[in-house]
């Protein structure tokens, strides 16, 4: 049985590096993929794009002006002199904000009263206009504090004897809430499950297509054999493609492992076994590659959304929520988050590991089961 495995395993890993341009999908893929999300793909909202109108061309002003620009966030690139100047930058997306500083602000300033100011933001992006909101509002708050402070200095000679409440943060797991280190372990998830399906369904249906799978029916090797013989290579392209996404990562990117690297391959295995599943399943269904992968994109966006990756499952509606829980990307990017960030050990991820054990068995038998039947 094992010679018959071999065999079977040294003709797939011929016939998959004998096309450079396959080497390249499998190896240099995964290196883009990963320089994409490290560099590209963040939420990490700043130097955003301002314009700056002051009406009211004061000190108070341009203290205020100097508290915005002076932060990370945000990059005054325009200097305003009238309205229509302020709709051209909006409508044609050149600046993210616009704060208005209308007449009078510093006279209601020194008088006592509220003073207002008007931040206009592009509203066409919800997430990075709630940002922009919430750093705004910091920033004045900050400013309010000062003008307090040193009015009470004026009025009193000693701020010192007003009670007061400070709030200290701590983030924990990501100290600098870098996003970079949110995304980057979720892109070997991302890429595991892309090659792997690719690679699984297009491989057997090729062997439809060329009338070799014919002769795989006719000879000795028995249909599970033959079907190790077909996953087990790309069981092991999966774990390499996981290995370098994972050195990229922390050598390149910086990003902490802090859990158990073990723990980290025993889990991938388990994620393995569910796409090679449902990419075994695929190539039962699929007589051509384009139909295998059309099918495998079918499953790999869905799968992509509900997973976690990019939207929090818990804002989602409570029946979508219920069908993430048959998707195995959702589990797998628990684990890994968890042994990145968290160093969660297996006490804390085994209902992960456990789902994906369950899922990799049930998949895997069934698609098994249906192959086999295919070949009778």
């Amino acid at each position: 049985m094992f010679e018959r495995i071999k065999s079977i395993l040294i003709k797939e890993f011929i016939q998959i590096f004998r096309d450079p341009r396959m080497k390249a999908v499998i190896f240099v893929m995964p290196m883009i993929q990963v320089m994409v999300f490290g560099y590209a793909v963040t939420t990490d909202v700043k130097d955003i794009p301002t314009a700056i109108y002051d009406l009211d061309n004061s000190q108070d002003s341009r203290n205020l002006i100097r508290e915005f620009t002076y932060s990370k966030y945000f990059d005054a690139k325009y200097y305003l002199s009238n309205d229509e100047e302020q709709r051209v930058l909006i409508d044609k997306s050149q600046v993210s904000a616009v704060i208005r500083i209308n007449r009078g602000f510093a006279q209601d300033i020194k008088s006592g009263k509220t003073a207002q100011i008007q931040l206009i933001v592009d509203g066409t992006d919800s997430n990075t206009a709630s940002v922009i909101l919430s750093y705004a509002n910091k920033i004045m708050e900050r400013y309010s504090a000062s003008i307090l402070g040193n009015r009470a200095k004026i009025m009193l000679k000693k701020v010192d004897e007003f009670p007061k409440v400070e709030l200290r943060t701590r983030s924990w797991f990501n100290a600098n809430l870098e996003s970079r280190n949110f995304y980057v372990p979720g892109v070997i998830a991302l890429i595991v499950m892309l090659i792997t399906l690719l690679l699984t369904s297009m491989a057997i249906v090729r062997e439809k297509e060329i009338g070799t799978i014919e002769q795989l029916i006719v000879s000795p090797i028995k249909s599970h054999e033959l079907i190790l013989g077909k996953l087990l290579p790309f069981a092991v392209i999966g774990l390499v493609d996981a290995l370098l996404v994972t050195l990229v990562g922390v050598v390149w990117f910086k990003v902490p492992i802090r859990g158990n690297v073990l723990l980290l391959l025993s889990s991938t295995v388990l994620y393995l076994s569910t796409t090679l599943g449902v990419g075994l399943f695929i190539s039962t269904l699929a007589n051509t590659q384009q139909e295998a992968m059309m099918s495998t994109f079918f499953f790999y966006f869905p799968a992509v959304l509900l997973s976690g990756f990019m939207f929090p499952i818990a804002n989602m509606p409570k029946l979508i929520q219920y069908i993430t829980y048959l998707n195995p990307l959702r589990y797998f990017l628990v684990i890994l988050r968890g042994i990145f960030l968290k160093g969660s050990d297996f006490h804390i991820l085994w209902p992960q590991m456990l789902a994906l054990l369950v899922m990799g068995i049930t998949i895997l038998t069934m698609s098994s089961l249906r192959f086999q039947k295919r070949l009778g």
